[in-house]
């Protein structure tokens, strides 16, 4: 049922602090299940676990993920960093999508208005963070206080 001689990867482990916050990565690989599962291109699977300590306080998540790289090109090391890097998509965009423009509270619901929307608002953001910005919502406040500045960056040309 499991594919042969595929037994879990030794954990790989990262600490890391910030500010106040210390926070332990761990990840575990396998191929155990590419047999048995009906995903597409399934190379490996992993669970990550992750605890962090802030203010004496710890707490512990687990997370399952799924990907396509055979381990001969994503070992157990290389997908932790691969994982660390999705969450840096997730914060930098989603986050920002979700806090700074409270995309989740908007009443945009109907035809292609929520698409647009989004649209718009990504192009925002990627506007600004060519600009340089790297805290959006200070952009944002910058730009709303001196709507000359938003302007002659809307109409700059490249």
């Amino acid at each position: 049922m499991f594919a042969s001689g595929a037994e879990p990867s030794k954990p790989v482990r990262r600490a890391s602090k910030h500010g106040g916050r210390v926070e332990v990565r761990e990840l575990v690989a396998s191929t155990m299940l590419n047999e048995w599962a009906q995903w597409p291109h399934l190379a490996q699977v992993a669970q990550l676990t992750s605890w962090r300590t802030e203010r004496g306080e710890t707490t512990q998540e687990t997370h399952y993920l799924i990907t396509s790289l055979p381990p001969e090109q994503a070992g157990p090391k290389r997908l932790l960093e691969l994982s660390r890097g999705h969450w840096g998509i997730e914060n930098r965009l989603h986050w920002v999508r979700d806090v700074t423009f409270d995309e989740d509270r908007c009443q945009v619901r109907s035809g292609a208005a929520p698409q647009v929307m989004s649209a718009l608002r990504n192009l925002v953001i990627g506007v600004l963070r060519c600009d340089g910005a790297s805290n959006i919502a200070a952009a944002l406040r910058t730009h709303a206080a001196h709507p000359h500045r938003a302007l002659a960056l809307a109409t700059a040309r490249t």
